[in-house]
């Protein structure tokens, strides 16, 4: 617990700039589509070909999707893919991260980068909600943008992973039980797996860590990868959509 309150001193001041500012070497495969207002949003990538029996699997996230600072393959849905297939699931886990996204604007972009898949997914990790305390919103305004995501997926009948955030504990404590209990909370009314921290066991971790003290490096994404893949695996263990 200590060590996890370490994270607080430096977290906002560090993820403000870093998610706001792109680093020249992060994602090169990042690739922008136009969506139907007419704004850039970032298009859903993925290096493999659909194979027979392929689990198709939308990474909906923020810049720790995206993976900022890293390679496309380095980025946590490539890394997420691999541990897929050697537990036997043969997976296109596509990369749809936006760095320094908010909750409303996942929200925003949601439908369209559903629609722009070659068919429903099987399954979406959803990740959103750090930006928001960095900019200051108002837990109530996240919790109903996070509610419409996971409606319109349930809508859609896409199960959901929703990978969790911890706010710093400079912020007031109303402010963080509000902002946590965001997770738990909806991932029960929509029968979502739950990952309650998606950044457990890594923002303690230097040597995990880019110089920014907040985002993973490449061995900090395969912990991730590595803890998250056993709730992703048992989330597709259901007959692929066809």
């Amino acid at each position: 617990m200590i060590k996890k309150l370490r994270y607080v001193a430096a977290l906002a001041a560090a993820q403000l700039a870093a998610c706001t500012a792109e680093p020249a070497r992060e994602s090169q495969g990042d690739a922008t589509a136009v969506n139907g207002s007419g704004t850039s949003a970032p298009a859903a990538t993925s290096a493999q070909e659909p194979r027979a029996q392929e689990r198709l699997v939308l990474a909906f996230g923020d810049s720790l999707y995206a993976g900022y600072g890293l390679d496309r393959s380095q980025a946590l849905p490539a890394v997420l893919e691999r541990e897929l297939e050697e537990r036997g699931i043969p997976a296109n886990v596509v990369n749809a991260g936006a760095s320094g996204d908010t909750t409303a604007g996942g929200l925003r972009r949601l439908a369209f980068t559903l629609d722009g898949l070659e068919r429903t997914p099987d399954l979406v990790i959803v990740g959103l909600g750090a930006n928001d305390f960095l900019r200051g919103v108002d837990p109530a305004e996240t919790r109903r943008n996070m509610d419409a995501i996971l409606e319109e997926l349930k809508r859609r009948g896409i199960p959901v992973v929703l990978t969790g955030m911890m706010a710093p504990r400079n912020l007031d404590r109303s402010y963080i039980r509000s902002f946590e209990s965001i997770y738990p909370e909806l991932a029960s009314k929509y029968g979502a797996q739950l990952d309650p921290f998606l950044l457990e066991g890594v923002i303690t971790r230097p040597d995990l860590l880019l110089d920014d003290g907040m985002h993973p490096n490449a061995k900090g994404v395969e912990t991730m990868a590595e803890r998250l893949a056993p709730k992703v695996a048992q989330a597709l263990a259901v007959p692929a959509k066809s």
